[in-house]
């Protein structure tokens, strides 16, 4: 099952990249509090970083990694989760939308869930980037 979501921010590409990407272990659990994120090294994120993630969104908390695995400064960036059994392939994209505003593209494509799941999912996605763009614009 696949699903992207989008939101325009009013904040420059670099602005938006360094908040969602550089630092995303801080922020991530931000957007989704179900989450709680520990990088596997103290350095910055790029490709390699494993991050260690627990969720609590379902009934039953599941722990797993969050692997960066490509990372391309103000423009993608992509992940492979191991959420327990389930794989997610997961990506965010950042296209300028004039000037100082910047289309965030957030999306995943969840291995084992079937579309019936998408009308639980969906509107997660859309809550977090919702949440993203609000944080970004209070706090840039």
């Amino acid at each position: 099952m696949q699903i992207e979501v989008s939101t325009v921010i009013a904040r420059p590409v670099a602005t938006v990249w360094d908040w969602y990407a550089v630092h995303h272990a801080e922020n991530h659990p931000r957007w989704d509090p179900d989450l709680e994120l520990e990088k596997d090294i103290d350095g910055p994120i790029g490709v390699g970083t494993v991050i260690r993630r627990r969720s609590t969104r379902f009934e039953i908390p599941t722990e797993g990694t969050m692997e960066v695995v490509e990372f391309e400064p103000e423009r993608l960036m992509r992940v492979v989760t191991h959420d327990g059994s389930m794989t997610i392939h997961g990506f965010a994209r950042f296209e300028e939308q004039g000037p100082g505003h910047t289309e965030l593209t957030i999306g995943a494509d969840f291995l084992e869930m079937d579309d019936s799941m998408k009308e639980t999912i969906r509107p997660l996605m859309e809550r977090s980037a919702a949440t993203i763009q609000a944080l970004i614009e209070s706090e840039t």
